[in-house]
């Protein structure tokens, strides 16, 4: 049955985009995650894991809420890859309806000053967010920080919160709401996400490698799926995990392939536990010189530019 956006839905009804912004590693992640119910954006403890524009939609009775996960926006963006995030995440602000600036709690940085003035150039509504609101204590210290920060720019709104404890998210929907236009729904309300699952499949096992391997090496690979069906009443997902230089592939594959395993062990859990079937999975770990320095090869690994 196709979708009809217009059917059943009152003239009240408000839908339209929110972007999640902020400086690399602040929850931003995290944030959709909890917003959603279920994880639609991988999460890692280092900086710069999300590196895609991803579409987390929120359909309640009287609003639909297409958030917008971005790279976090950072400087010193050298290399390719690094201008791509920020093109993502820049170009993710200039078209939503309004704006969530995410802060942690009592931490302000030159980036997250670079962040705050990329969007009150886009001159939408930006609500402010304080992550990780449970680690203060007492609560009081909280409101010097949002007092200085009032003075920096004029939010609409100004929420603390826990995505990760889910503390004070239930009130955030219909403060988005409120900014919102007007409309019908974009999405069936079935959809939570934009992405495809060779593409979720694809992040799964990266997400994996991040946590995994340590120092620079996740910043310098990336995954691509070559193969993704069904048969016999599994997914059989074929996946290469591409790196920039030879001894990175070695670091990967770990000694005896004890890395790769394991990597495919948890990703392959986590696969079935998302497509709700088994799934029999095999990576490849190949070279692809300089890749993420490369505008070329980030285009043919999908990297949109």
């Amino acid at each position: 049955m196709t979708f009809d956006p217009t059917s059943s839905y009152p003239d009240t009804y408000r839908c339209g985009f929110a972007a999640i912004v902020g400086r690399p590693n602040v929850g931003k992640s995290t944030l959709l995650n909890a917003m959603l119910g279920r994880k639609v954006s991988i999460v890692s403890p280092k900086p710069q894991t999300t590196r895609h524009r991803i579409l987390g939609i929120l359909t309640r009775a009287e609003e639909q809420i297409v958030f917008v996960d971005t790279p976090g926006i950072h400087s010193g963006a050298r290399r390719a890859m690094n201008r791509h995030m920020n093109r993502a995440a820049l170009s993710s602000l200039a078209d939503a309806d309004v704006n969530l600036f995410v802060v942690e709690s009592l931490s302000w940085s030159e980036e997250d000053q670079r962040v705050l003035e990329a969007l009150q150039e886009q001159k939408r509504p930006i609500i402010l967010v304080l992550s990780k609101f449970d680690k203060v204590h007492p609560r009081e210290r909280l409101l010097p920080f949002i007092q200085e920060l009032n003075r920096r720019a004029e939010f609409v709104e100004v929420v603390p919160l826990s995505a990760l404890k889910k503390n004070n998210l239930e009130q955030l929907p219909a403060i988005i709401a409120k900014h919102l236009p007007l409309s019908p729904p974009h999405f069936p309300p079935d959809q939570v996400t934009d992405r495809s699952p060779e593409f979720q499949a694809a992040e799964i096992v990266r997400e994996k490698l991040t946590f995994r391997l340590h120092q620079e090496l996740p910043y310098g690979l990336t995954v691509a799926i070559e193969q993704f069906k069904e048969e016999d009443g599994r997914l059989l997902v074929n996946a290469v995990i591409w790196v920039e230089r030879t001894g990175q592939k070695a670091i990967v594959i770990g000694q005896g392939g004890e890395q790769l395993k394991e990597v495919g062990r948890s990703s392959r859990i986590e696969m079935s536990n998302l497509f709700g079937q088994p799934v029999h999975l095999e990576l490849w770990v190949k070279v692809k010189e300089n890749w993420s320095d490369n505008e070329m090869a980030l285009k043919q690994l999908g990297y949109e530019m």
